[in-house]
């Protein structure tokens, strides 16, 4: 089935918002570029949210093409919930209680 919108969870929203500020203070381009592989990966995830494999806690992780970021993320029924846009190398799964 394909997934008719997108949620972010409290978290999520609060992790952009933590990366955008951090990309906004070295570089305004890279705030923007970064606000923008965001939106196109919401795009490909609404696509096909099955496409990528099924991990811990019935969520699905895909992987940021230009940043190191993963969106953690579930569907139910016709929404994707973003769990989590967690960085590669920082606390590997601080995200978990959010579920």
């Amino acid at each position: 089935m394909t997934a008719r919108r997108i949620e972010y969870h409290e978290g999520a929203s609060t992790d952009v918002v933590s990366a955008v500020t951090w990309y906004r203070r070295r570089s305004s381009k890279a705030a923007l570029d970064f606000i923008e592989e965001l939106r196109r990966a919401a795009d490909v995830i609404l696509e096909a949210p099955e496409r990528w494999p099924m991990g811990k806690n019935k969520t699905r992780r895909f992987l940021l093409w230009r940043f190191p970021f993963a969106i953690i993320y579930s569907e139910k029924e016709s929404v994707v919930t973003i769990w989590a846009v967690a960085h590669g190398s920082r606390r590997p799964e601080y995200w978990a209680h959010r579920l």
